[in-house]
């Protein structure tokens, strides 16, 4: 973990976001990567502090000028993706890095820095990750089967991943990622 950058990946619903807040909270020296989106912003969020929300045509500029460490289209419909250079000075600073990132873009770090340490963050069962999936209110039911469907792939990937850590209670959640990550 000689770059100190940690990929944190696992299916919608898991928590992923409440987990890394959390730990922000607890550690407020880890800079966490803001990263880009077409998706549109839902209630509540932020550009630039939630995400970056871009049109088509800004991500493909990214994509096309190396702009970003990872992108990809997830769920088959938005794409996301992390921009290089906010990361890659963060870690140069000496700063613990987070990027928060779905399976396909943890597999592209994994090319591009090998050196980085990645978490899967799995739920304790099948069963509470669809209720927390749906509880959300944020997804129609199609998008939440759009989504489960996803989850079913990305579980089955948990073992190319350095370290798993099971997310049923925040606290030990956070704890042990703070233990993973050598904060």
């Amino acid at each position: 973990m000689s770059l100190g950058i940690t990929v944190i990946s696992g299916p919608a619903g898991v928590g992923k976001g409440t987990v890394v807040s959390e730990l922000r909270r607890l550690r407020p020296q880890v800079w966490v990567s803001v990263s880009a989106t077409t998706r549109p912003a839902r209630p509540g969020e932020i550009d630039g502090v939630h995400y970056h929300f871009l049109s088509e045509e800004a991500f493909d500029t990214l994509v096309a000028t190396g702009g970003l460490l990872e992108w990809a289209v997830v769920h088959g419909k938005h794409r996301y993706g992390t921009p290089a250079a906010p990361v890659l000075a963060a870690a140069a600073q000496g700063k613990p890095v987070i990027l928060e990132i779905d399976l396909a873009g943890a597999r592209q770090v994994r090319e591009r820095l090998p050196d980085a340490f990645s978490i899967f963050l799995a739920p304790p069962d099948w069963d509470t990750l669809v209720g927390r999936l749906s509880g959300r209110g944020t997804e129609t039911s199609a998008q939440v089967e759009r989504r489960l469907r996803t989850a079913k792939v990305e579980l089955d990937a948990a073992s190319e991943f350095d370290a798993i850590v099971v997310n049923d209670d925040l606290g030990a959640t956070v704890t042990e990622l703070v233990r993973l990550m050598g904060l």
